[in-house]
């Protein structure tokens, strides 16, 4: 019971207040509608913006979002394209709500890119199947392996019919970063339509993660499984009304309460980095977007393991599906496109050492330390100074492969 009760009611809460706390003011023109939706937030923005549904093998409908313009560079039918991927819990307005020159996804768009914001499926915005109900237990039966073998594919396949373009860029965080590794390890005729990947803060090697509530959740979705998924939960459900309200309530500049907030992140994630809690009555508007226990019980198995490798189902599961007793690594030594880490020595979810794994697996890779000892993990999409610590740096080197 105590178990079901964490998973159900704690984790939600401690997770909003945790994950991905904003760091800039109030944004609070981005977020005019009910409905928050990349789309809608790019659009009050001023810039050009629009939305699709993406229909995946296995028949999951997949929201993404789309900038094609600003006015600093008006849409055009030859732009390059950049597909954005969030992280665990997070969805595709993470990479706006900073705002204009803070935030990547408009960065990019300013910068002449035609911008693609991925929703993986289970989140807030994809929660749609051709066959399957969110109520039937068989919709949640995937972890980010499926999202790596058929998300992010429909994606890519998506955009190349929108655009025309053979090619575009990637640019990952956190879970995103292990996501596309999947697919280009397993589907590696992908990387024939990929200029370079950008991962930030790349969640695959984990047995090195600090203490945290996001560890323990894990390993306890890790344990749910090995037991027979006794608890019946196969979800954990998007930010409601009373999650909103909370997260507005105690994070807004006139709270009495706003310096618990970076307490709560500390707890979650290890570290709350640079991140100022102001931005999270904003942010409670999409976040935590969902995810399934599953997605939590694979990391936690990484984090036993060592091993980025596929779902473990134990001795019988594992010789029905992979016809062997362990669950077999993915191969990165397939993953021959041009890879660029960037990772922070406060992050106390990807650790120094589990990059550096991850870097000497890869066969063509380099690797940026960001040079501030505070930057932790939500800082990549949330840090009040990401832009100058870590896109400009990326723009740099997309710029290389423009010339």
């Amino acid at each position: 019971m105590l178990k079901k009760i964490i998973l159900r009611c704690v984790l939600p809460v401690v997770t909003v207040g945790a994950l991905f706390i904003g760091q800039y003011g109030t944004n609070e023109s981005l977020f005019d509608d009910e409905t928050v939706t990349a789309a809608k937030m790019a659009q009050q923005a001023g810039y050009s913006a629009e939305s699709y549904d993406v229909v995946t093998q296995d028949g999951c409908i997949l929201r993404m979002d789309r900038i094609t313009g600003s006015k600093k560079s008006p849409p055009s039918d030859d732009k390059t394209a950049v597909l954005l991927v969030h992280g665990l819990l997070d969805a595709s307005p993470t990479w706006l709500v900073a705002g204009p020159e803070r935030a990547l996804g408009f960065t990019l768009a300013d910068e002449g890119y035609d911008v693609w914001l991925g929703n993986v499926r289970g989140n807030r915005y994809s929660r749609k199947n051709l066959f399957l109900h969110t109520s039937d237990p068989n919709f949640w039966n995937f972890s980010w392996n499926e999202m790596g073998i058929y998300d992010m594919p429909a994606m890519i396949d998506r955009i190349i019919e929108e655009t025309k373009q053979e090619k575009m860029f990637v640019v990952t965080h956190s879970q995103g970063s292990a996501v596309f590794l999947v697919m280009a390890s397993e589907r590696p005729e992908y990387q024939e339509k990929i200029i370079a990947h950008f991962a930030l803060a790349p969640a695959t090697f984990e047995s090195r993660a600090g203490i945290s509530a996001f560890k323990v959740f894990c390993l306890l979705a890790d344990y749910d499984y090995r037991v027979g998924k006794s608890l019946g939960i196969y979800e954990v459900d998007p930010s409601n009304k009373l999650v909103q309200t909370i997260g507005g309530k105690i994070c807004r500049d006139e709270s009495p309460l706003q310096l618990a907030c970076p307490t709560i992140i500390d707890l979650l994630v290890g570290s709350h980095g640079e991140l100022n809690a102001t931005l999270l009555p904003l942010v409670t508007q999409y976040f935590p977007a969902g995810c399934a226990v599953k997605q939590l019980a694979h990391y936690g198995q990484l984090i036993q393991s060592g091993k980025f490798r596929k779902f473990d189902y134990g001795v019988t599961g594992n010789m029905e599906k992979y016809n062997e007793r362990n669950p077999p690594d993915y191969n990165l030594r397939n993953v021959t496109l041009p890879t660029y880490l960037y990772h922070a020595t406060n992050d106390k979810i990807v650790d120094v050492e589990d990059v550096l794994e991850l870097y000497e697996t890869l066969p063509n890779v380099e690797k940026f330390l960001i040079p501030c000892d505070a930057f932790a993990h939500l800082d990549f999409v949330w840090g009040k100074d990401a832009n100058t610590l870590v896109y400009d740096k990326i723009l740099s080197v997309m710029e290389r492969y423009r010339k």
